[in-house]
């Protein structure tokens, strides 16, 4: 789930997560709470984010609204776009500058088939971390402790995963 303008700025990148059989989802444009904008500007930032990652050849399916906030207006333009909206089970609050081990243990003990684990790979608003290696650490625990309760990690498009209905 990418925010346009940085897909569009490392567009390299995109490509290499392509390449490699990841998806490129829509995050938005903007990062703001669909509880602060109007439908306009929901649907605004929403089809801004589309037409943007279109023009790296991205067609995206799904959609995760900025901070999780689902509101009747993000509904409404996800329908009328055709995304279903996508949420997560277990946050890891990497942004807080946590060590790899300190969130492993805080989310390892809810893992369980259909968890959708909530990671970023950036550095947004609120961040309090200078990097993200302890998150890119933390990968390798969580899918060898998923694979030891008999978990296979799969793609949040995979039929088992929890997706919110558009």
């Amino acid at each position: 789930f990418v925010l346009s303008p940085l897909a569009l700025r490392f567009s390299h990148l995109i490509r290499r997560m392509i390449h490699a059989g990841h998806g490129v989802e829509l995050h938005c444009a903007e990062h703001i709470r669909h509880t602060e904008l109007t439908h306009a500007e929901v649907e605004a930032d929403a089809r801004g984010g589309l037409e943007d990652l279109h023009a790296l050849g991205v067609r995206p399916r799904l959609w995760r609204p900025p901070w999780g906030v689902l509101t009747p207006q993000t509904q409404a333009v996800a329908k009328d776009l055709g995304l279903e909206l996508v949420s997560w089970s277990l946050d890891t609050h990497d942004w807080r500058g946590d060590s790899a081990s300190e969130m492993f243990t805080r989310t390892s003990v809810d893992l369980r088939p259909g968890a959708v684990i909530l990671m970023h790979d950036g550095l947004g608003p609120g961040a309090r971390r200078s990097g993200c290696g302890e998150t890119v650490a933390l990968i390798e625990q969580l899918v060898t402790h998923a694979r030891s309760l008999g978990c296979e990690p799969c793609p949040v498009d995979d039929p088992y995963a929890a997706l919110w209905s558009g």
